[in-house]
């Protein structure tokens, strides 16, 4: 028979006090016997029993009190070691329980630690966010500031291109007028 799932999973036997036996075999014999009076072959064994001793004296082999008197004191210290066994696995249930109790506090612990990460994650996210639309209206700024110099360049190339074509016509009417004063000097 293979022990239930509650008695493998069970909390580990505390170390008993100084001056008492050791826990642990008894506590090993106790798991057994626990685990042996849930099964089938437990239920079994007390009807056989429960029959065996009903037959016994329907058969007049032993007197009906006597049968019943037997019967009661074998069931009631059956029911004493029944009821320690149920105790002793409520005692380890429960100790499984706080520390399954502790390992969900350690979670939540966990949990929340997470969360003030996430927090400051968003908080640094939000930080980068601003220094990216810092950066981006930098960057137009540049971008306005280069188009300006830009347009500022052309429009001082048109100036003096005007400036050179204003001069080359300056300069050729003058030379039509030296020419036109040298003509009429040699007239």
């Amino acid at each position: 028979m293979q022990p239930s799932q509650t008695a493998q999973h069970a909390a580990p036997i505390v170390q008993a006090p100084e001056g008492e036996p050791p826990v642990a075999p008894i506590a090993a014999a106790v798991e057994k016997m626990i685990v042996w009076v849930g099964s089938i072959t437990s239920l079994v064994l007390h009807t056989v029993a429960f029959i065996a001793f009903f037959v016994i004296a329907a058969m007049h082999l032993v007197g009906w009190d006597t049968m019943f008197l037997v019967l009661t004191t074998v069931v009631s210290l059956e029911a004493i070691y029944l009821s320690i066994f149920i105790q002793f696995s409520v005692n380890r249930q429960a100790a499984s329980l706080k520390e399954v109790e502790e390992d969900v506090e350690s979670i939540q612990e966990n949990v929340e630690e997470l969360e003030e990460h996430v927090e400051g994650i968003k908080e640094d996210v939000e930080e980068i966010e601003e220094h990216v639309e810092g950066i981006k209206e930098d960057i137009e700024e540049i971008n306005e500031e280069e188009a300006e110099e830009e347009a500022e360049e052309a429009a001082e190339e048109i100036r003096k291109r005007r400036q050179a074509e204003t001069l080359e016509a300056l300069t050729n009417d003058v030379k039509a007028l030296l020419a036109q004063i040298e003509a009429l000097k040699a007239r």
